[in-house]
């Protein structure tokens, strides 16, 4: 077990990972951009080349902030959801938002040949598909929230949300079955993830949405320890086990929701950053595990978006590809490599 003191080096060493890799992310792409010009262009200082700033401003620092935002989101949400249920395969869409909003991308794509093309050209623009997704997402929610009302065993709503996932991956084969090639090739683009296409505008609606999670999360990291010692425990200290559930439920339909809505389904920073943080933090405590969880989600998912960027080529790499590929050989490396240290 690390030291308070131990604990609060390796949280700054990350908070100052975030930085660096922030400022490489925004740097590395198709047109390399010197380290030195982009500071100049955040201070608001005029940078060498006019082609910089647009680039800065208009896409790469966007889409940096981005990748910031959806892995504090997938990866607290993550850290939540395995707290709650006790089960280290536990992830932010074990509860069907993803797939939530699946069913309503695919109503809006895939249905789309059924509507007026004047109608459904306004379904399939990028505020179209994003609404479908968030209307979705909201739907499973309320579907989830009111049978959490009804069961008193959390493990029965895990399987619930996998009954929700099952059937909408059931709605939407049929949706491809009588979908179109161009249509099939939109919703597969949706379904690889990208944080490359957000506005300014829709930026500032999603850390609203990230920062109401996470503030959130931090409100209810007490709850989260005792949890961890089991239901039965938890209410004998006078918690209040189904306010608290229906919070931790809230607070990840939020912060999952709300990403999935803006920029697809990504994998595997919910799941695996949760397990990472433990790893390398040796410890239960939440206060601890969430500003980690939250700095090495960040970390990782600009990592992963520098790879997909392919630094000096024009090609982008699916960012749900590489968040796959780079993150579960350290997963992996790092339970083999401590083989004998309890995950939860």
């Amino acid at each position: 077990m690390f030291t308070v003191n131990q604990h609060k080096k390796r949280i700054v060493l990350l908070f100052l990972g975030v930085l660096l890799f922030f400022l490489l992310n925004i740097s590395l792409g198709s047109v390399i951009i010197p380290i030195q010009e982009i500071v100049k262009g955040i201070l608001g200082i005029t940078m060498e080349k006019d082609t910089w700033e647009i680039i800065l401003f208009n896409f790469r620092l966007p889409k940096a902030i981005t990748a910031i935002l959806v892995g504090i989101g997938l990866a607290v949400s993550g850290l939540l959801m395995q707290t709650l249920f006790r089960n280290p395969l536990a992830g932010p869409y074990v509860l069907g938002l993803s797939s939530g909003a699946s069913l309503g991308v695919a109503f809006v794509i895939l249905g789309a040949s059924i509507l007026p093309v004047s109608i459904s050209s306004i379904f399939t623009s990028a505020y179209g598909i994003t609404f479908a997704a968030a209307l979705g997402s909201f739907l499973v929610l309320l579907a989830v929230v009111l049978v959490a009302t009804k069961l008193k065993n959390t493990m029965a709503i895990l399987i619930v949300g996998l009954m929700f996932s099952s059937f909408s991956s059931a709605v939407v084969g049929v949706f491809t079955y009588f979908s179109t090639a161009e249509q099939l090739q939109k919703y597969t683009f949706w379904s690889l993830g990208s944080i490359a296409n957000l506005s300014w505008n829709q930026v500032g609606i999603l850390s609203i949405f990230v920062s109401i999670g996470t503030i959130g999360s931090l409100w209810i990291i007490k709850p989260l320890n005792a949890l961890l010692l089991g239901e039965n425990y938890a209410k004998s200290i006078g918690l209040n086990f189904t306010k608290t559930r229906f919070i931790i439920i809230a607070i990840t339909s939020i912060l999952a929701g709300s990403i999935t809505a803006f920029v697809g389904p990504i994998a595997f920073i919910g799941l695996a950053v949760p397990h990472i943080a433990k790893l390398l933090f040796k410890t239960s405590n939440h206060f601890v595990l969430f500003l980690a969880t939250l700095l090495l989600g960040a970390c990782i998912m600009l990592v992963c978006d520098s790879i997909a960027q392919l630094p000096g080529s024009d090609l982008t790499l699916p960012i749900n590809a590489i968040t796959s590929l780079f993150g579960a050989p350290i997963v992996i490396w790092l339970l083999v490599r401590k083989r004998n240290h309890q995950i939860l």
